[in-house]
């Protein structure tokens, strides 16, 4: 018997740090500190960081290319037939020495001297392609950072559909209970306690949803923000605030236009498209080197040269560039026009952003409004149908009915400030302001 009361109590106090486990791993998170750990945990903004690295050693291997160039081989050929040596050196040039092997070793520099500006618009061009990189990575910080606000809000509307209903069927089930009563004091018809019933039930459906939003709002967030699945959050409200005036529709617009990352990132990638017409051009020039070199060469029992060491200008020039060129430049050329095109397109494309961004928030605080007005209204409402009903003067059904649109009007009013919340902030997005 005492085994039993000990595994019995065992088993309790396993239940009860269980659950204050459970408990423990709920945490809060203010917005700012989901911003954070977003921009922190991103592989987004992870990958792009890679990219920029890549366009850095791009830029590097560029640089590179101002250095010398230097190799050095060493050779051995076996001769299986015996080779015709003619020295011209007045000497007798008939000579019976047997020659099966030669070995020979050279050493050589190149220092460019004069590329056509080769050199400078290729580093011009890594430069200015670094740049665009960089700055497509912090749009994409404005977006990681518009989702993480997005996943915020989802998560706080789940906290607040939770919480009234959860208010909504307290309500709910004690009208059941005092229904209840009174039908079986034959005060009140079994149909009119099945109807509150029924929307209990209902209720408790609702509640089932809520809650399954909410968890799954939760994994959202903790999937962007680097926390276990299983860490239940608790939402700060206190960071979600409407702005108590906005500017001008012209003003976003300019902002836009200065602020976008990808805005400026198309005019480095231009200024790129420029250096590599330039960059096409240079191969109808030849290229100028500083060349030197060391070679030695050892023929057994007959020729050995050592110490032979030179120095000299050279001249490289591919004929098939005086052909070949025009398409390139041609097609350098097409790109850049391809780029001008792109620019245009995403200023129009801007421009509707915004004026999208900003009708979407005047209605959004209009709504805002609307709905706190039905609020006020399906409250009046409850409390008129409620009074009618205590004196008889309304069915069940209409009392049903204004609980259920009191009830919807917390929910919209609710959902509408959250929604606000974000309008503006893609507002901020679009015009190139969430970064700050």
């Amino acid at each position: 018997m005492k085994y039993k009361s000990f595994l019995t109590g065992l088993f309790i106090l396993f239940i009860f740090t269980s659950r204050v486990s459970l408990k423990a791993q709920a945490r809060n998170l203010a917005l700012k500190e989901a911003i954070e750990l977003s921009l922190k945990n991103s592989k987004v903004l992870k990958n792009n960081a890679l990219k920029i690295d890549m366009a850095a050693i791009d830029v590097t291997g560029a640089l590179e290319n101002r250095l010398p160039d230097a190799g050095t081989s060493v050779s051995y050929l076996y001769l299986p037939v015996k080779p015709n040596i003619d020295l011209k050196t007045g000497s007798n040039n008939n000579t019976n020495t047997k020659v099966h092997q030669v070995v020979y070793g050279n050493v050589s520099v190149s220092v460019p001297l004069y590329t056509a500006g080769k050199l400078t618009y290729g580093i011009e061009s890594a430069r200015y392609l670094e740049q665009a990189i960089k700055l497509d990575a912090e749009h994409e910080r404005g977006l990681v950072i518009l989702n993480t606000i997005y996943a915020c809000i989802n998560l706080y509307k789940a906290d607040q559909a939770i919480t009234l209903v959860r208010e909504n069927l307290v309500q709910a089930r004690q009208r059941v209970t005092d229904f209840s009563n009174l039908e079986k004091n034959g005060v009140l018809a079994r149909n009119d306690l099945l109807k509150a019933e029924l929307q209990a039930g209902n209720t408790e459906l609702a509640l089932l949803d809520a809650e399954s939003n909410f968890k799954l709002a939760c994994v959202n967030m903790n999937l962007m923000i680097g926390w276990t699945e299983q860490t239940e959050i608790v939402p700060d409200k206190t960071g979600i605030a409407l702005p108590t005036e906005i500017k001008s529709l012209e003003s976003y617009e300019t902002d836009a236009l200065q602020n976008r990352k990808d805005v400026v990132a198309l005019t480095y990638r231009k200024k790129a498209a420029i250096s590599g017409i330039r960059f096409a051009k240079s191969d109808y020039y030849p290229g100028i080197a500083l060349t030197g070199g060391y070679l030695a060469a050892d023929i057994p029992g007959f020729l050995s040269v050592t110490n032979t060491v030179n120095i000299g200008i050279g001249i490289k020039y591919n004929i098939a560039s005086l052909w070949k060129t025009k398409t390139k430049i041609q097609e350098a050329k097409l790109k850049l026009q391809q780029l001008e095109n792109n620019v245009e397109m995403l200023n129009d494309d801007i421009r509707l952003q915004i004026n999208r961004a900003y009708q979407s928030y005047l209605v959004s605080v209009k709504k805002i409004q609307v709905f706190e007005k039905s609020v006020e209204q399906a409250t009046e409402n409850y409390r008129i149908t409620k009074n009618k009903y205590d004196n008889a003067l309304a069915t069940v059904t209409e009392l049903l009915e204004a609980d259920v649109a009191l009830l919807q009007s917390k929910l919209s009013v609710t959902n509408a400030k959250a929604d606000s919340f974000l309008a503006y902030n893609k507002l901020l997005q679009v015009s190139g302001l969430l970064n700050n």
